[in-house]
């Protein structure tokens, strides 16, 4: 019971010392909250940072306002409601990725402030979103289709760029917050449930300085379902959970500097995450002499840590080229501790810790424009550099009993130029070569432009290119024994993606302005060619080895609104995709696009009268087919899967007190209830359901409440 008072005492006592600070604290002007018509600004793949209808780029943004009505804490509690991505949730991992147009996560990559995020299985690509805490953001924005020219391989279906906060109005701003969330309907104050506290410190030390940093918990127990939990003592496949128990701790610091001619900022972060996973099978140890059991299983414990820092130095050199220049050193390593336990005197025995996966590296990033002083014409140089090491998987080096440390160095330098014809056109070409120490050269490519129409219609075509360059376990993975035969290949070549986007739109308002439409009609075409799968190499006996053998497709239109009406906001979009791969390892492959819809939107209406918002989210996804192995035949082949359609809906309801400084989010995920939904496969005997292994998507209808104060003197 100690333990249970020494975490109620930390979990309030820094939140509510806060707010008795507030007595003499400056009234905030308005709500944070409020909705206001403002001109989006963005940085992603941008010459010079500009306002989103000047970018040739179309770059969508996820605004802090749209962070808080979510009452997001990482990036999986927010994408989920975007058009075009799915997020693939693991359970038995605890981790979840991201889907955008068919491809995972190798294809799309997650920068914060434009340098690429270090995992347990990739840089940049392939992270957990779970792991990206959302605390000191100012806003997500997005690009969707291949952008190898500005940040390099493997940004075939598009990038993530997570813009985090560097200033404030304020000389001082102390921002606490809780937040507790039921598991679907398990919830205990200590044992059960989500439960979050965060502390955000900021101080303007001077005009130019400026400093903050961030702590934050996040204690996620895990979902039982139908199982029992750890201290289970039968074996009869009860013990555990159905979701992994997890607990998260997030550290991080920044230090910014504004002059007039030279701006700075360092960055850190540490992040440390502990995932149980408790084995399902009891060993009941019964003794018929003593007529008692004293049950054993064996468990294990991943730790994750990651050290992040970023230096950032942009300025104007020969009072006329403005540089800005990064570089970070990131470390993610993740950790296993197996052991076998004695579930009635709850304690470990046999206990064997070793390093299960690792990254760690260097890398730069620098860029160099306004080499001409002409607002028509603008070019920019930039370089890339990269040395990453890491192990090559979990399996790779299992014959000598230690895992492989392989290191991938990179040298990319870029071009790209932006030029105006008039008022109305602009068009924006650019080329990267990228050198490598384990691959050819290769090069990526793009051609963007814009043009103003006389009735406010924008027309914006993007065409590009990325490599996707092979992860380590497709490079190094070597798993021999008796029974497996399963090897990466070193002389893979990266995979060659490219699209084409299109996006027609306009905003609509009276002269009045008392309302706003803005309206967008988008159509892409993307290929990625020389996909890497696993094939068989040799069939008796039967060994697998990584080769260059298929293609992908997926093309498809969306149809995006946004309304803004007095204190009504409300967004809609339509989309609709078709997908193929053509398998080259069959013989008699099918190359037939596979459909789907999605439809996402959203709703929010501030009430002034009693100073608050509510706010619905909700985003359907079709019936959606894909490609799977099936690894049950003597033969393993792909085959068709067909995943049922479902909807996901999440509300919430904020009210603010005392002039804007207190703010209370009640809200609900999952509102329809959505667990595991069916699959099937379908072949040339028809469609066969199978329910019992469906894709687990969630927990269930889940609740939350948001307690956040903000002092600002």
């Amino acid at each position: 019971m100690s333990l249970n008072k020494n975490k109620f005492s930390i979990y309030f006592s820094f939140f509510f010392c806060v707010v008795a600070m507030a007595q003499e604290a400056e009234p905030v002007e308005k709500d944070s909250m409020a909705m206001q018509n403002l001109e989006e600004v963005v940085l992603t793949g941008q010459i010079n940072k500009q306002s989103v209808d000047k970018s040739v780029f179309e770059v969508k943004v996820i605004p802090r306002e749209t962070l808080d009505r979510l009452a997001g804490n990482t990036l999986a509690d927010v994408l989920n409601q975007s058009l075009n991505i799915s997020i693939q949730p693991n359970p038995s991992t605890g981790k979840s990725s991201v889907e955008l147009f068919g491809l995972d996560g190798q294809y799309f990559k997650i920068l914060v402030d434009n340098i690429p995020l270090i995992n347990d299985e990739g840089f940049g690509n392939n992270a957990d979103l779970t792991q990206i805490n959302l605390d000191d953001i100012e806003q997500v924005e997005l690009v969707e289709g291949s952008m190898g020219v500005q940040y390099g391989s493997n940004a075939v279906s598009g990038i993530i760029n997570i813009i985090t906060r560097k200033d404030s109005n304020y000389e001082w701003e102390i921002t606490p917050y809780v937040q507790e969330e039921t598991i679907g309907n398990e919830y205990g104050f200590f044992d059960q449930g989500r439960h979050i506290q965060s502390l955000t410190l900021g101080h303007r030390i001077s005009e130019k300085w400026y400093i903050n940093g961030n702590v934050t918990h996040n204690d996620f127990t895990g979902h039982l379902n139908n199982r029992e939990g750890e201290y289970h003592p039968l074996n009869d496949g009860r013990r555990g959970y159905e979701w992994l128990p997890k607990v998260q701790y997030s550290g991080k610091g920044l230090v910014n500097y504004s002059g007039k001619n030279f701006r700075s900022f360092y960055r850190m972060e540490y992040f440390n995450e502990q995932v149980q996973r408790y084995d399902s099978v009891v060993r009941e140890n019964y003794n018929p002499s003593t007529q008692t059991s004293n049950p054993t299983a064996t468990d294990s414990e991943f730790t994750s840590h990651r050290f992040y820092n970023h230096l950032n130095v942009a300025g104007i050199f020969l009072k006329a080229i403005n540089y800005d220049i990064s570089t970070s050193y990131q470390q993610q390593k993740r950790d296993v501790e197996q052991y076998s336990y004695r579930i009635n005197a709850r304690e470990k025995f046999d206990v064997d810790a070793q390093e299960y996966e690792s990254r760690k590296g260097i890398y730069s990033r620098g860029t160099f424009n306004d080499f001409f002083q002409s607002e028509k014409v603008g070019l920019q140089l930039g370089y890339e550099l990269s040395n990453i090491s890491g192990y090559s998987s979990p399996l790779a080096g299992t014959f000598s009993g230690n895992s492989i440390d392989r290191r991938l160095e990179a040298y990319d330098a870029f071009a790209t130029a932006e030029i105006e014809l008039g008022k109305r056109f602009s068009f924006r070409p650019g080329t990267r070569a990228m050198f490598s120490s384990q691959f050819k050269t290769q090069m990526a490519h793009s051609l963007s432009a814009k043009y103003a129409f006389d009735n406010g219609y924008q027309l914006r075509a993007v065409l590009g290119t990325s490599p996707r360059n092979p992860n380590f376990d497709e490079l190094f993975t070597y798993f021999v024994d008796v029974n497996h035969d399963v090897r990466g290949n070193t002389n893979l070549s990266p995979e060659r993606g490219i699209s084409s986007f299109f996006h027609l739109k306009k905003n609509f308002f009276p002269e009045d302005l008392s309302w706003q439409l803005s309206s967008k009609i988008s159509a892409w075409y993307l290929n990625v060619d020389d996909r890497i799968e696993l094939t068989i190499v040799n069939e008796s006996p039967l060994a697998f080895q990584y080769n260059n053998i298929d293609v992908y497709r997926n093309w498809g239109a969306s149809f995006t609104n946004k309304v803004v009406y007095g204190n009504l906001q409300f967004d809609l979009g339509l989309s609709f995709s078709g997908e193929s791969k053509v398998l080259n390892s069959e013989e008699s492959f099918n190359d037939d696009y596979l459909y789907a819809l999605q439809v996402s939107s959203n709703v929010g209406y501030q009430i002034p009268k009693i100073n608050a918002m509510v706010s619905l989210f909700f985003k359907y996804n079709g019936p959606e087919y894909q490609f799977v192995l099936d690894t049950n035949q003597d033969d393993p082949s792909f085959i068709r899967s067909k995943r049922e359609g479902y909807g996901w809906m999440d509300g919430s309801i904020k009210k603010s007190f005392m002039n804007n400084k207190l703010h209370l989010t009640l809200g609900a995920r999952n509102l329809l209830d959505i667990t595991r939904i069916n699959t099937s496969t379908v072949s040339s005997g028809g469609v066969h359901s199978s329910p019992n292994n469906g894709l687990l998507l969630g927990y269930g209808r889940s609740f939350f409440v948001k307690l956040l104060y903000n002092l600002n003197i």
